[in-house]
């Protein structure tokens, strides 16, 4: 009497803690299937961002080649300046070596008429020139001066490529968590195929385990930037 008394006790003890069981597997079953579905959608936004930064990386990137053609234009176009303005200035050197006033004039006009199409920087370039009796072109910074908006863009284009990269690191990584919840609903899944509580339990604890990598590796990895669940909710 007493053995059946403790069988009956074990047995009801035993469906106890199968329906524990079977209660904490159904809750984790939810839970990482909510958090599988807010990983994927994280991920597809971190994945919008990484092909919008690297579409703007790439604008930048163009607009920075235009202006630094733009610049060489430009510093081309001020070195044949100056090679026209030099040989007046010897046209009216000569000029006055032979005391020929009309010829003078003349290359004086063509002098003035080349230093009033100067750039600024250009005309500070030359200040500098005829005081030094050097090229312009070796005053330090003159020719730099022409591509620092060029420079600036390219600096623009790879800081906003390092974002859409990191970007793409994130969503590969909310990916990976994607695909670790996944497996955690596998090992729950076949946990009810066992008969034996050991076994279940096992199974259970395995998964827990994983559903702990999962939520340790999607919590170190930050948010859209910008991101506004209520944004989202609302709709505007």
């Amino acid at each position: 009497m007493t053995e059946e008394k403790t069988d009956d006790i074990n047995e009801k003890r035993a469906m106890r803690n199968d329906k524990v069981l079977e209660t904490i597997r159904a809750v984790l079953l939810g839970i990482t299937t909510l958090l599988t579905a807010w990983a994927t959608w994280i991920g597809s936004l971190h994945t919008g961002l990484q092909e919008t930064h690297f579409t703007e990386s790439n604008n930048a990137m163009s607009s920075a080649v235009a202006v630094y053609n733009d610049a060489t234009q430009m510093v081309v176009l001020d070195a044949a300046v100056w090679s026209s303005i030099q040989n007046y200035t010897f046209d009216a050197q000569a000029a006055i070596d032979e005391g020929d006033d009309a010829k003078f004039q003349i290359a004086t006009a063509k002098i003035e008429a080349l230093q009033e199409k100067c750039t600024p920087e250009l005309k500070k370039a030359i200040d500098w020139a005829l005081e030094t009796g050097k090229s312009p072109f070796e005053m330090e910074g003159y020719s730099e001066s022409y591509y620092t908006e060029a420079k600036d863009l390219i600096k623009k284009s790879q800081d906003i490529l390092a974002t859409g990269k990191q970007d793409n690191l994130n969503s590969d990584r909310y990916g990976l968590a994607s695909v670790i919840y996944s497996l955690v609903l596998f090992l729950l899944g076949i946990a009810g195929t066992f008969k034996h509580s050991p076994n279940r339990i096992g199974v259970v604890a395995t998964a827990v385990v994983m559903l702990v990598v999962g939520l340790t590796l999607m919590f170190s990895i930050p948010m859209p930037a910008g991101f506004d669940l209520f944004h989202f909710l609302h709709g505007n």
